[in-house]
């Protein structure tokens, strides 16, 4: 355990009330406990540092001019989040972040009032800000009472769309707003895109120093003396460096850029525009990712995503790897493809680090396109690239492929365009919780027509079906993985293009069969392990494929077994759903075949390690091994049945 650090004033703080009595002084003194706090904190459960640390002095000056939570803090995403959580009284359990039990890596609204909006997904923050102005003025929750709005927004997560699409609707409705542009140069990755270029230009050009003074206020917000000089000023900004023309001609009031590192800054215009705005702001704040803990200010990413780390050298505990992780086999094997194929091109949402396409952007610059947070247009944009004789491989987190469904559906499927789907972190991934699960993309992506969907059952399968879906020029297809590291599996030194819908057989058995899709197949061949002792040695097959369904596979399996289990990393409505219709279509229910579907359960299952999450969705070998000896009727040991 690191070494606590001394934070005298943090010590009488357990509430945003208690930093209203503090000097401007002291509240420079508490922004540097809470970012020892921060650090300490982080070293001993891993989590999101850089972005928290960013804007520490921020989520004081915020907390000690409004009067949170009467007035609505919302932060965008969350990774930024546990500065505010040290702040607003649970302090005392922030070294359970992202544990069993603990707080959440983000806002979460049942966890605290302080937490109005949760998040895990990025660009929300002003339409729901916008809500809560809204719901403000037409009276809403007038048992609590709703002051003002707020949104903490990033460079990264302004770039979306839907964070555009919420300005130009708040400065239609012209409700008092306050918009907080954090701008850090750089999301998860290193952002990318037009705004990016803009808001580089905002101060890239002078000392900013020059550009600090023009920064204290709004014009129409300062007193009328100084209205004039400030207005020239404000000009003189705008003329050199395009200012902040384009917010306001979306209907906002703008202020910055700001130094987000300097308190007296940062308090000036809060201050200012809490007491004199009437219609929305946005104030321009410029911070730096990972800022005073030198390493993570060094760290490719400031950062991020950290494991437990040793605090003087920043030096991260992470267990050795056993074998090559999902993402980079799936990495590897296309950058092998895109060396044969020309026509190989990649395209990620501001992931190509959590995706492996940093592979190919190294080797095939040109052919990997990074299109931003913005997962719509990345869909539809790999539409067009197959429409236009490319073959795209669209590489997305199965939760975030999430934002771009109507453009899989309408754009892609409907088209019939071969975009290939490299669909990473499939299933439950652990201590970033419900917002990041990959849960749902079988049934989405298995309800559209013509669309081939497979998961890998390991490392191995994963190069294989990279290859399948090279191969496939005809219509959409679609693989998911899990994340994290492999089974461990001998790795071929080229994927081979497997027969499309088709499954393998992995051990003959008796009575029943098991039918796993994904890496359930791992905890599968654990429980027939179980069961051999029992004597009983179930058959056991992969799917492969969800779409189109082995119909051979499985009629064959529901004719030779009494009864026919299957298995998936996925939400019901996926696998196990299109396998009970083919069977409800055979009419092999009639034959009295016992079936069973074992699936994610309904409900969203809180952070954890992804072994404990799976426990708790009663997919283990235990739950697999319990599941056979249920359906064929064989009492458990301790145990009677009816």
């Amino acid at each position: 355990m690191s070494q606590r650090p001394h934070t005298p004033l943090l010590d009488l703080i357990s509430r945003p009330a208690d930093m209203k009595t503090l000097s401007d002084d002291e509240l420079c003194q508490l922004a540097d406990e809470v970012r020892a706090e921060t650090v300490s904190a982080v070293s001993e459960t891993g989590g999101h540092l850089g972005a928290g640390l960013g804007v520490v002095e921020l989520s004081v000056a915020l907390h000690a001019v409004f009067d949170t939570p009467r007035d609505r803090l919302v932060w965008d995403v969350g990774h930024q989040c546990y500065p505010h959580k040290i702040l607003t009284g649970r302090r005392d359990r922030i070294r359970t972040l992202r544990a069993k039990g603990g707080l959440s890596g983000f806002t979460k609204r049942s966890e605290s009032p302080f937490d109005p909006f949760g998040a895990g997904h990025s660009s929300t923050s002003i339409s729901a800000a916008l809500g809560f102005a809204v719901a403000r003025d037409l009276g809403g929750a007038p048992e609590h009472g709703i002051g003002d709005a707020i949104a903490v927004i990033g460079d990264g997560s302004m770039s979306a769309g839907m964070a555009f699409e919420a300005m130009n609707n708040a400065g239609h409705l012209n409700r008092r707003l306050f918009v907080i542009l954090n701008d850090n140069e750089m999301s998860i990755a290193p952002p990318v895109g037009a705004l990016s270029s803009y808001l580089s230009r905002l101060y890239a050009g002078e000392p900013f120093q020059e550009l600090k003074a023009a920064a204290k206020g709004a014009v129409s917000l300062l007193p009328e003396p100084f209205q004039e000089g400030a207005r020239r000023a404000k000009e003189m900004v705008k003329t050199m460096t395009v200012g902040g023309t384009l917010f306001e001609e979306l209907g906002f009031s703008y202020v910055g850029p700001i130094d987000g590192h300097d308190m007296e800054s940062l308090l000036s215009v809060l201050r200012t525009v809490h007491d004199r705005a009437t219609g929305p702001m946005l104030i321009h704040v410029i911070t730096k990712k990972g800022k005073g803990y030198a390493p993570a200010e060094a760290a490719r990413d400031r950062g991020h995503a950290t494991a437990k780390f040793d605090v003087p050298t920043g030096k991260q505990h992470k267990a050795p790897s056993n074998a090559p992780s999902y993402t980079s086999v799936f990495g590897k094997a296309l950058v092998e493809l895109a060396g044969e194929d020309d026509k190989v091109c990649a395209v990620t949402a501001a992931m190509p680090d959590g995706t492996g396409l940093n592979l190919i952007a190294e080797r095939y610059p040109s052919r990997c396109f990074d299109v931003g947070i913005a997962e719509q247009h990345g869909v539809t944009f790999a539409a067009a690239l197959a429409a236009g004789g490319m073959k795209p491989f669209c590489a997305m987190y199965s939760t975030f492929l999430q934002r771009g469904y109507d453009q899989v559906v309408h754009d892609v499927a409907v088209q019939r365009l071969p975009v290939r789907f490299a669909i990473d972190r499939a299933g439950l991934v652990g201590a970033d919780g419900a917002t990041h699960a990959g849960s749902f993309d079988i049934a989405f992506m298995a309800n559209l027509p013509e669309m081939v969907v497979m998961a890998a059952a390991d490392e191995a399968e994963l190069m294989h079906m990279v290859a399948t879906a090279h191969s496939i020029n005809d219509r959409p297809s679609a693989f998911r993985y899990p994340r994290g590291e492999g089974v461990g599996v001998e790795l071929p030194e080229k994927g081979e293009v497997l027969e499309i819908g088709k499954g393998r057989m992995i051990q003959q058995g008796a009575r029943v069969a098991i039918l796993s899709f994904g890496t359930r197949l791992a905890e599968v061949e654990k429980a027939a392990e179980a069961l051999a002792a029992k004597g009983i040695t179930p058959t056991i097959a992969d799917a492969r494929f969800a779409k189109p369904l082995d119909r051979d596979l499985i009629l064959d399996l529901a004719a030779d077994h009494e009864a026919l289990i299957t298995i998936e990393e996925g939400a019901v409505g996926g696998f196990g759903s299109h396998v009970a219709q083919l069977l409800a279509n055979e009419a092999i229910f009639d034959t009295g075949l016992k079936f069973r579907s074992m699936v994610l359960p309904d409900t969203f299952i809180d952070h954890a390690n992804p072994a404990r999450m799976y426990e708790e969705a009663c997919l283990s070998a235990k739950d697999i091994e319990a599941k056979v000896l249920d359906v064929l009727g064989v009492a458990q040991i301790g145990e009677k049945r009816a």
